[in-house]
């Protein structure tokens, strides 16, 4: 009886066997995570921002626009609304409005630009702290500077503006990665971490810069870039990272540890800094 050739017996589809050479099996390659799965709260917060923008156009609000009034209602921050009124939860809702879409479109752009690099050398958790809380600390200071040095009209009387937006909070980001791409923990080389800290500063620096230049001369009817609110934020960034380590390259006891220090720091002296805000006297 004559004998047959024995089929090749293939191994089930996702599974492997060792090569005849004895080499040992490949791992399976594994499938890129979407973007949003990689940087979950830098997708949060522009949904956030943009469904409240969202929400004051179905209301009515001009979507180029808005006036004064319809601002406040969605949460602008003034100073007198907070000094006088109590109002303190504007400092952070202002973080979330914006002045039209041209406004919202800019900051959405830089939040997700300096997100996506921030948010793995912070964490999620780290991202939507410094967030929160630089923006607060420009809106704090935007306060102040709006209360005792005020904008006079053209009888003497001062003149309060509202203050909105994200670039206070964006800001922030951007003087929390200036300190954390220094770190020599990153497993980057080195000239590409310098490049991108560079990048950051110039555009901190540069937008500083298009701001004051904006703001000179502009007059009561003109547009105005809260630049205080950019320093505040840039410099809350920059002490919110100094204690941090980098995610990256660091164990995850240290890196939580780090994390914990910065946000309870940070929370304390803009606790004690508005508190200093509530005793300020009223301004002729």
């Amino acid at each position: 009886m004559g004998s047959y050739p024995q089929p090749e017996i293939l191994p089930p589809e996702g599974s492997y066997a060792p090569r005849q050479d004895g080499d040992l099996p490949q791992p399976p390659a594994r499938r890129p995570r979407p973007s949003w799965a990689v940087a979950p709260a830098t997708y949060l917060l522009v949904g956030i921002n943009c469904a409240v923008y969202l929400g004051m156009v179905a209301r009515g609000v001009s979507a180029w626009m808005p006036n004064v009034d319809q601002l406040m209602r969605w949460g602008a921050d003034r100073a007198n609304n907070v000094l006088l009124y109590g109002e303190w939860w504007r400092i952070v809702t202002a973080m979330f409005v914006h002045v039209g879409i041209l406004h919202l479109s800019l900051n959405m752009w830089c939040l997700w630009n300096l997100g996506l690099l921030a948010e793995p050398l912070m964490g999620s958790v780290g991202l939507f702290a410094v967030y929160i809380l630089t923006g607060a600390a420009g809106n704090l200071l935007s306060t102040f500077d709006s209360w005792v040095f005020p904008l006079r009209d053209a009888s003497g009387l001062p003149y309060l503006q509202a203050g909105a937006g994200a670039s206070g909070a964006i800001f922030g980001i951007a003087g929390a990665l200036i300190v954390l791409l220094k770190t020599n923990r990153l497993p980057v080389p080195a000239v590409e971490v310098k490049r991108l800290r560079k990048s950051v500063i110039y555009f901190a620096v540069i937008n500083l810069i298009i701001g004051y230049t904006i703001n000179f001369g502009s007059g009561l009817t003109g547009v105005f870039v809260d630049n205080s609110a950019h320093i505040g934020g840039v410099l809350c960034g920059l002490l919110f990272a100094a204690p941090m380590v980098p995610r990256i390259g660091s164990t995850r006891g240290t890196f939580n540890l780090r994390l914990r220090l910065a946000v309870v720091m940070v929370v304390g002296i803009l606790v004690l800094f508005g508190f200093y805000l509530a005793q300020l006297p009223l301004q002729g």
